[in-house]
């Protein structure tokens, strides 16, 4: 047997298994997962859109359909749901940088490019915009039900960007039916990156099933206003933050614990948001 490289188990084995056709299977050392990719209808260029795992070989039900999905808005499958009359929501974007009147190829508000406060605003914008604009379709949280593309697969990289600016842009029309309506003219490009931006933060599935107890545990005494030591805590909060994974390769995920942390301080009015927070996103885990 062929043996995984960089960043994998050595007990990890190479199995080959079907694909489906034009997808190919590459590995990410970072995920020790192995990946579908598919190219751009436009551009060519390969998205991935579905993982396997690199140990045990068993593909998850998940990832499963997310890949089958993205397989129908690139129209390789039949199966695929009409978007619906939908009016848009406007999203409303002052607080942005400009980013210029021509379309983007790269996501200009990451956190290297325009420092952590405007990244920070980017995602609090553009979950507002996904959940009003795009949640309907592809799911609370960008974790799809399996009808259509789970976007937080497209990769944190240019040609992930991409993609997503070219369907957000363009839409997607099959025989005659609006599957994704154009939202290029609507939104904006600033909307668009914006919402590019928290997609891309979404902590990958089962990201905090390890901390999850301790994280109950962190709630409970934050709700009971008797916090002995809340700089232990937020410290606490930011080393589980920290070892959340993004399901795009994205360096920070904007998880539960990273808000908490965010918000928590010395005082009870931060101790009660910090459970709030924390108390909302345990509950759309389970």
């Amino acid at each position: 047997m062929r043996r995984f490289g960089i960043g994998h188990s050595s007990s990890a084995e190479f199995k080959p298994w079907v694909t489906p056709r034009g997808i190919r299977p590459r590995c990410h050392a970072r995920f020790r997962h192995r990946s579908y990719s598919a190219a751009s209808p436009m551009s060519g260029k390969k998205m991935r859109i579905g993982t396997k795992s690199c140990q045990g070989g068993k593909m998850s039900t998940n990832r499963i359909r997310a890949g089958l999905a993205a397989l129908a808005l690139l129209g390789t499958a039949t199966i695929v749901v009409a978007h619906g009359d939908v009016a848009p929501q406007p999203v409303n974007t002052d607080a942005l940088p400009e980013v210029g009147e021509e379309w983007l190829t790269e996501n200009p508000y990451r956190e290297e490019k325009v420092g952590r406060d405007t990244w920070l605003k980017a995602v609090e914008i553009g979950a507002s915009g996904f959940n009003q604009n795009c949640a309907r379709c592809h799911g609370l949280g960008a974790v799809s039900g399996g009808l259509a593309p789970d976007l937080r697969l497209l990769e944190a990289e240019e040609y992930g960007d991409e993609w997503f600016i070219e369907r957000f842009r363009l839409g997607y029309t099959q025989d005659g039916t609006t599957k994704m309506p154009a939202f290029g003219d609507i939104l904006g490009q600033k909307a668009a990156w914006a919402i590019r931006t928290y997609i891309e933060t979404r902590p990958e599935d089962g990201a905090l099933d390890a901390h999850a107890d301790r994280l109950h545990e962190v709630r409970n005494e934050l709700a009971s206003s008797k916090v002995s030591d809340p700089k232990a805590l937020k410290a606490e909060l930011e080393k589980i933050a920290a070892e959340v994974k993004t399901a795009s390769g994205a360096p920070v995920a904007d998880s539960v614990a990273y808000e908490a942390a965010r918000v928590l301080a010395d005082t009870p009015e931060s101790w009660k948001k910090a459970s709030d927070i924390l108390t909302v996103g345990l509950s759309a885990s389970e």
